[in-house]
C-alpha cells in the first residue's frame, strides 16, 4: 500500500472512531439511569404488581439521590447523616444504593442484583474513592429503607366483597385495598386530593360519559380509528416499563448531569408512588363500577338516556380495582408535572410499549403525552371521560407538591 493510500485509510478510520466516539457519549445514559433500567427489569422479572413496584422504584431513588447529593452537594442538604464529608465515586454510591435497596425488596432477584453490582464495581478504580462511594450509597439506603419501614405496606388486606349471604360473586381480590392506609411521601395523608364524587347516575354527564365509552372502548364494532386502537394498545401497559422510558428521554438530554438527574428521578418515583395512594384511596372510597359492569347493568341506572348491552366488551381486559379516578391518568399527570420544569429546548419526549410490540411514541408537549394517557383509556374501554380528567386533575396536584418539596436552589 503506497504513502498516499495508507493515510487515507488512517484518515478515514479515525473519523469514523471519532464518530463512534461521539455517538456513544451522546447515547450512553449516566449511571443513575443505568440503575433504572436495571431496577425496571428485576421488577418487572418478579412479577411485581404495579403499585407495589412503584414503591421499590421510589425507596430505590431516594436513596440514590441522598448518596450523590451527600457527594455532589449541589442540592440544599436533607438532613440525613452519611458522613461523606471526603467524598467518595458517585458511580459506587449509586451503585450501592441500589444494590442496598432492591437486595431488601426483590430478595427474589437478589442473586441478579448482586452480579449486576459486581459488574459495576469491576468497571471502576479500586481505592478509597470506591470504597467510600458504596458506603454512603449502603447508609443512604438503609436510612431510607428504615424511613418506609412502617409506611403501611405490609398491612394486611381486607377487601370484603359485596354479596349477600350464598350468592356467588367473582373471587379475584382487587388490587391493593390497603394502599389509603399507606404513608405518603409528599402529600399530608391519602385523602389529601380526595375529589368529589362520580357523575350522578341520573345526570346528562353520566349519560355522555356512558354513551361515549360504549362506542368507542368496546372490543369489537368500535367506532375507534386506527391511530386512537393503536393508541389504546399502546397505553395497556402500565408502571415504571412504560413511564420510566419517558423520564429517561429527558435524562438523557444535553446539558444535565448525574445529581440533577438523580434528583429529578427522585421526584418522579416519590410524585407516581404518592399518585398511587391517592387515587387508590378515591377509588375504593367511592367504590364506581367499571364500563363493563354499567353497560351491562345500564337498565337499573335510572338514566334513560343509556341503553344497556349485555354482551359488551371492552377492548382490553379491566384492571382489577374500581373505576374512579383513573390511575393511569393521575400517574402521567403527576410526572408531567414533575418533568415540565426540567425540559429544555428542542427536548422531545418518548417511550416505548411493550402492550404494542414495542412501538415508539413522541410528544414535543407534555400536556399532549398527559391528554394522549387519558384518550388512550378511554379508547381501552375501562375509563370514563369524567374519571380521566379528576385522575390527572389529582397528578398535577401530586406533582406541584414533589417539586415544592425539592427546590432546585
Amino acid at each position: 500500500m503506497n504513502h498516499s493510500r495508507r493515510t487515507t485509510v488512517v484518515f478515514s478510520f479515525l473519523l469514523s472512531a471519532v464518530g463512534l466516539l461521539a455517538n456513544a457519549g451522546v447515547a450512553r445514559a449516566d449511571t443513575v439511569t443505568e440503575w433504572n433500567t436495571r431496577a425496571c427489569d428485576i421488577v418487572a422479572s418478579a412479577n411485581i404488581d404495579t403499585p407495589s413496584a412503584n414503591r421499590v422504584l421510589a425507596i430505590m431513588h431516594t436513596a440514590i439521590y441522598e448518596a450523590v447529593n451527600a457527594i455532589t452537594k449541589k442540592y440544599p442538604a436533607s438532613g440525613l447523616k452519611l458522613n461523606a464529608t471526603g467524598g467518595g465515586s458517585v458511580d459506587a454510591a449509586v451503585a450501592g444504593a441500589s444494590r442496598a435497596s432492591l437486595v431488601k425488596l426483590v430478595p427474589a432477584k437478589a442473586i441478579d442484583v448482586e452480579v449486576a453490582f459486581q459488574k459495576v464495581m469491576a468497571a471502576i478504580p479500586n481505592g478509597a474513592s470506591k470504597d467510600a462511594g458504596v458506603l454512603i450509597g449502603e447508609r443512604a439506603a438503609n436510612a431510607i429503607l428504615a424511613s418506609r419501614a412502617e409506611d403501611g405496606f405490609a398491612t394486611a388486606e381486607t377487601y370484603r366483597p359485596y354479596t349477600i349471604a350464598g350468592v356467588y360473586v367473582p373471587t379475584a381480590i382487587p388490587l391493593v385495598s390497603h394502599w389509603p392506609n399507606r404513608k405518603p411521601w409528599v402529600m399530608t395523608s391519602a385523602s389529601q386530593f380526595r375529589p368529589g364524587p362520580p357523575p350522578d347516575l341520573k345526570s346528562d354527564l353520566w349519560a355522555r360519559d356512558y354513551n361515549e365509552i360504549k362506542a368507542i372502548g368496546r372490543k369489537d364494532n368500535s367506532t375507534r380509528t386506527k391511530e386512537q386502537t393503536d393508541i389504546a394498545r399502546f397505553w395497556e401497559v402500565t408502571g415504571p416499563v412504560i413511564y420510566h422510558v419517558l423520564v429517561k428521554s429527558v435524562a438523557d438530554s444535553p446539558g444535565r448531569d448525574v445529581t440533577r438527574n438523580a434528583r429529578m428521578f427522585m421526584m418522579v418515583t416519590q410524585a407516581t408512588d404518592d399518585a398511587m395512594i391517592a387515587v387508590f384511596d378515591a377509588k375504593y372510597h367511592y367504590n364506581f363500577w367499571r364500563p363493563i359492569t354499567a353497560i351491562r347493568n345500564a337498565d337499573i341506572d335510572g338514566n334513560n338516556a343509556t341503553e344497556r348491552d349485555g354482551s359488551w366488551t371492552p377492548f382490553i381486559n379491566t384492571p382489577m380495582h374500581p373505576e374512579y379516578p383513573c390511575a393511569h391518568c393521575i400517574v402521567s399527570g403527576a410526572i408531567g408535572t414533575v418533568l415540565e420544569p426540567e425540559i429544555g429546548n428542542g427536548t422531545v419526549l418518548s417511550t416505548t410499549s411493550p402492550s404494542a410490540n414495542g412501538a415508539k411514541r413522541t410528544w414535543v408537549k407534555i400536556e399532549d403525552f398527559i391528554q394522549e394517557v387519558a384518550n388512550g383509556r378511554i379508547y381501552d374501554g375501562v375509563h370514563f371521560r369524567t374519571s380521566t380528567e379528576v385522575g390527572t386533575a389529582m397528578g398535577r396536584q401530586v406533582g406541584k407538591l414533589a417539586v415544592a418539596k425539592y427546590p432546585a436552589k
